[in-house]
């Protein structure tokens, strides 16, 4: 393999592409409900606005992947995917420098949407292009603070759906902090398996994440918790005067009990990133059932 093929293959391990679902289902749902409340959406605000996710999502792994490395938090125990700064495979320099490559493109499919959608999309997107590096750099960083999975809720969830559905009909609308509620819950269970996978090597290198802070007793109530509470604000759709959509939840009633079973069952270690992919199904299942019965309903 020529030193080309090698960089290529580790800016691609860097990106973390199984992470990228987070970043792509709040603009998908958030498109489908803006379609559903309005009966109209437009294709190009909605590719400039998962562009958007995504790049901030690339550039918020390539600075985790420098920072830890540099705070020594990724260690021979780790017992998830390889970190291309801790393995040598990239240098922190240019590690850190590819993240502000995809931060920089995100802020330009920024400027299409805050052209579309004036000041409030801008309100969105500082704190969000921040918070790329602040989540685990700066002089506050959310994921060594225990805060990781409120981050997700928010801004992966609450904040993204709402504002995927203000750029398609330029008005805030409750049914879409309903959605970004179960969007953010499923997504924080990816980061709640994570920091349960990897709580021994994280507490000997100081990152208190919830699963050091509370144990790994409460760690795996904490995972029941969300996918349970995602599944019961599916019934905030009857409210809403959409009942069908309730069933957008049907992937949390078979995936989601798998994922539990395993939480409450299986020794904390490698087996759980059979559960980690399995949430990231979790998730992408959850949007195409949603999709498909606003669709038909």
């Amino acid at each position: 393999m020529g030193i080309a093929a090698e960089v290529f293959r580790a800016i691609l391990l860097a990106t973390r592409p199984k992470t990228l679902p987070a970043a792509v289902v709040p603009v998908w749902v958030g498109c489908v409900l803006a379609w559903k409340l309005s009966g109209n959406w437009s294709p190009k605000l909605a590719v400039a606005t998962v562009l958007g996710a995504v790049f901030i999502q690339i550039a918020t792994n390539f600075f985790n992947d420098a920072i830890d490395s540099a705070k020594g938090a990724d260690t021979d125990r780790r017992i998830g995917p390889k970190r291309v700064t801790a393995s040598g495979m990239l240098s922190r320099r240019t590690v850190m420098l590819w993240g502000g490559v995809f931060l920089l493109l995100a802020i330009a499919c920024g400027v299409v949407l805050v052209l579309a959608a004036g000041w409030p999309i801008l309100a969105i997107g500082i704190p969000s292009i921040y918070l790329a590096f602040g989540y685990t750099g700066g002089p506050f960083p959310l994921a060594y603070r225990g805060l990781g999975e409120l981050f997700v809720v928010l801004f992966f969830g609450i904040v993204a759906v709402c504002g995927t559905v203000y750029v398609q009909m330029l008005e805030w609308r409750p049914e879409a902090v309903l959605l970004g509620l179960q969007v953010g819950l499923l997504s924080a269970v990816l980061i709640s398996i994570n920091n349960l996978r990897d709580r021994e090597e994280d507490a000997s290198t100081g990152k208190l994440t919830l699963a050091v802070r509370w144990g790994g007793r409460a760690a795996r109530i904490l995972i029941w918790f969300e996918i349970k509470a995602a599944a019961i604000l599916g019934l905030g759709w009857i409210y809403f005067g959409e009942p069908w959509l309730v069933l957008g939840t049907m992937p949390l009633w078979l995936a989601g009990f798998r994922i539990i079973w395993g939480v409450l069952t299986e020794p904390e270690g490698p087996r759980m990133n059979r559960l980690l992919a399995i949430a990231a199904v979790q998730l992408v299942a959850f949007a195409g059932m949603f999709h498909l019965f606003a669709l038909k309903f």
